[in-house]
């Protein structure tokens, strides 16, 4: 309740004053990143976010305004007892509710995830246009909440031409850019990420076994998760806050990270080597196997490498630092445009 009481002091300390009232609703990571990639568009409105309780969330509540609601999603109910996900449903619920009704948003910009799918619901029972952005990290089938979210939108945006058609009215805006490697000097240090949803011990103790003379710098920096492993010999920590993390990126020669879209897409702009590996459902690593999906679309586009397990990850490093450093951002220009012309016609007659 504490959390809740505070994240509406925040919210309503930062005063909407432009144009819209643009609701940007992602869960914690990836999703999130994607909104922070539309600023052009929403910096330009009043807006507020709601996401989950993570580390990038705290950092963009000292910018923006945040309003943050207990995780859910449809896979919990394979990893956590029912009473619990019930619980966490409810207050989602609640949560959701009064933060639509104290913002009332015009405009839903979302790419997704089970945690603010109510938020979404109640805006657009609220009379809120709905805009759903499909998560960079599906390009082959859509996520269970796009299946649901889409039927209830006013505009459907994929990131994959193989999404395209999946839904009525669907359009294609990948915005995928391989750019030049970088020509700044790397430090000695490698960062291990594992996202911060979930400990990934397999990973990080793989790489904390990996020896200094066979290629992995020495210093390592690993973001491991509530309850994550901490082997010695290496600097891990819980979590790292986003800045913080970016910073350690853009020093660092190689990332051994999960194969989550922020993770990668953040590595890949700072222009790090990167070596991941998927999560496994069968392990109890994650609710699906859909990290399987991602390391494939970014595999092909020669950007990472891929280790299975942590037997793979010294072979996958030495593949790594024989390439140039890969850089890559996603572009999101065309996307923006069609935003704004979208809102024009939507508002800009309104009385």
């Amino acid at each position: 309740m504490n959390a809740a009481a505070n994240d509406l002091k925040i919210a309503s300390a930062l005063p909407v004053t432009r144009k819209l009232r643009i609701c940007l609703a992602a869960s914690g990571g990836g999703h999130l990143h994607e909104m922070l990639d539309l600023r052009p568009f929403w910096e330009e409105h009043g807006r507020f976010f709601v996401t989950e309780p993570t580390p990038i969330a705290q950092s963009l509540a000292a910018k923006e305004r945040v309003h943050t609601v207990p995780a859910i999603a449809f896979g919990h109910l394979r990893a956590r007892s029912l009473p619990s996900v019930l619980r966490a449903t409810a207050a989602n619920i609640a949560r959701s509710w009064r933060t639509v009704r104290k913002e009332r948003p015009d405009l839903v910009i979302s790419t997704g995830a089970g945690s603010v799918f109510f938020a979404v619901l109640f805006a657009k029972m609220h009379g809120a246009k709905y805009v759903h952005l499909e998560a960079f990290c599906r390009f082959e089938k859509p996520t269970v909440y796009g299946r649901i979210a889409h039927r209830f939108a006013d505009a459907r945006f994929v990131q994959s031409e193989k999404m395209a058609g999946i839904w009525p009215g669907v359009e294609v805006f990948d915005p995928f850019v391989r750019l030049p490697p970088s020509a700044e000097a790397k430090e000695d240090l490698c960062v291990v990420t594992v996202g911060t949803v979930l400990p990934f011990d397999r990973l990080v103790n793989g790489v904390a076994a990996l020896r200094p003379e066979n290629g992995r710098p020495t210093r390592v920096v690993a973001q491991v998760g509530e309850g994550g492993a901490k082997p010695a010999g290496i600097d891990a920590r819980e979590n790292i806050g986003f800045d913080e993390m970016t910073d350690l990126l853009t020093r660092a020669s190689v990332v051994f990270c999960h194969a989550g879209n922020g993770s990668l897409m953040t590595a890949l702009q700072t222009g790090c080597r990167i070596v991941a590996m998927p999560r496994r459902a069968q392990l109890g690593e994650h609710w699906d196997d859909h990290q399987r999906e991602i390391l494939s679309a970014f595999s092909a586009r020669g950007v990472i490498e891929v280790a299975e397990d942590a037997d793979d990850l010294q072979d996958a490093l030495v593949r790594a630092l024989s390439k140039p450093p890969p850089r890559a951002r996603n572009d999101h220009t065309k996307l923006i445009g069609r935003l704004r012309s979208l809102t024009a016609s939507w508002f800009d007659k309104r009385d």
